[in-house]
């Protein structure tokens, strides 16, 4: 069963201008009612594919984490997956404004797909560097909400692994305050903690990557995440018996992941690649580019097709629906596919040939199933 992102009361570009708000910053608004009433510091940790129901099927592993109280999880935005998601935190709009609509997307100009967490062209051909031709401050031009915050006077802090400082991404969507790279774990809770104090007001936005990593390559089933989300539990206690008096630790994700059974290579499948241009999103979420007066013919082939397990939507469709919320700019309506196709069970559509390391991961995300779009909202104060 798919669900549909709540963007304006629930969702992960909900966030942070809600805490905005409560922190004091002018004409942002609280959107998810967390309380946060004499709190002046605030860290939000982001785990990298900690979904909420995963969470909620672990609390041997996680009994730090289960013992927040109970609220509403948040829903992360479509497609479910780290670039996307990432920036919706960052800017505070979902997917149809910021521009980052998928994992690889077409950007006009270009014969090859965006990797928008590398800020390069994929696939077959020279490796190209896009920071100089889609510079990425006029790929996403709007404020971030770490450079309102700035702005207002709250000291913001982004504690993350080194290689992401200068990303495009970052420069993109998660703009503003000052950047702190970290080594190991123990570095983040430390830079973290050290940041919370700085200022009359400070935000800390940490981010840690290694559970989705385990996921991915042995699977969200497997007894290796069990004992990494062991070490997210211990990370997350490390903070919060750090905090301030008048801090807080909000503890969120960008998707959760389900592990995949029978994948279907898309290329075997000549029905499939009949009239396309290109193959895009990730194998939960795709993105199909068809040639010029393909799009209803390949929708109908694949819809036909893959019936049983995926639901097929033309790019007009999925706006309607307001996956990709509820304003789509001219420039993020470029880069959706003509034709959408997101898995409603365990399969997913992979490309061996064209992906060869993707297509032998376990563990996937990017659809609309609960497991993947629901991650969770959990408050730590002292």
């Amino acid at each position: 069963m798919l669900l549909a992102p709540q963007y304006g009361r629930e969702s992960l570009s909900d966030l942070v201008p809600s805490v905005l708000a409560q922190l004091g910053v002018a004409d942002e608004t609280d959107r998810i009612g967390i309380d946060l009433a004499g709190v002046n510091r605030v860290c939000i940790l982001l785990v990298d594919g900690l979904g909420s129901e995963l969470l909620a099927s672990h609390p041997d592993e996680a009994p730090f984490l289960s013992s927040a109280a109970s609220r509403p999880p948040l829903t992360a935005g479509f497609p479910t997956t780290t670039a996307a998601s990432l920036a919706s935190l960052g800017t505070g709009v979902p997917s149809g404004e910021h521009g980052v609509v998928g994992y690889l997307m077409s950007v006009p100009g270009e014969d090859r797909l965006m990797n928008p967490l590398k800020w390069r062209l994929h696939g077959e051909g020279p490796r190209v560097d896009l920071l100089r031709e889609l510079v990425p401050e006029e790929f996403q031009p709007a404020p971030t909400a770490f450079e309102r915050a700035a702005a207002s006077g709250v000291t913001v802090s982004r504690v993350a692994p080194a290689y992401q400082g200068g990303s495009g991404l970052t420069r993109a969507a998660l703009r503003g305050g000052e950047f702190k790279p970290t080594f190991s774990m123990g570095d983040l809770v430390d830079a973290a903690v050290t940041s919370l104090r700085e200022g009359e007001r400070s935000l800390v936005y940490a981010y840690h990557g290694e559970l989705d990593l385990t996921g991915h390559a042995r699977g969200p089933e497997s007894s290796a995440w069990s004992l990494e989300l062991a070490q997210v539990d211990l990370l997350a206690r490390q903070i919060a018996t750090r905090l301030p008096s008048d801090g807080a630790l909000i503890v969120t994700a960008d998707h959760g992941m389900v592990q995949v059974r029978s994948p279907l290579d898309v290329d075997q499948e000549p029905e499939l690649t009949k009239g396309v241009r290109q193959i895009g999103g990730e194998p939960r979420a795709r993105h199909v580019y068809t040639e010029s007066d393909e799009a209803e013919s390949v929708l109908e082939r694949w819809r036909s097709r893959l019936a049983d397990d995926f639901a097929v939507f033309s790019r007009a469709e999925v706006i309607e629906r307001g996956w990709f919320g509820p304003t789509v700019s001219a420039r993020a309506k470029e880069r959706i596919g003509d034709v959408i196709a997101v898995a409603t069970g365990e399969r997913a559509l992979i490309r061996r040939s064209a992906e060869p390391l993707q297509s032998i991961l376990v563990g996937h995300h990017g659809s609309l199933t609960s497991a993947e779009l629901h991650v969770p909202l959990l408050l730590f104060r002292p």
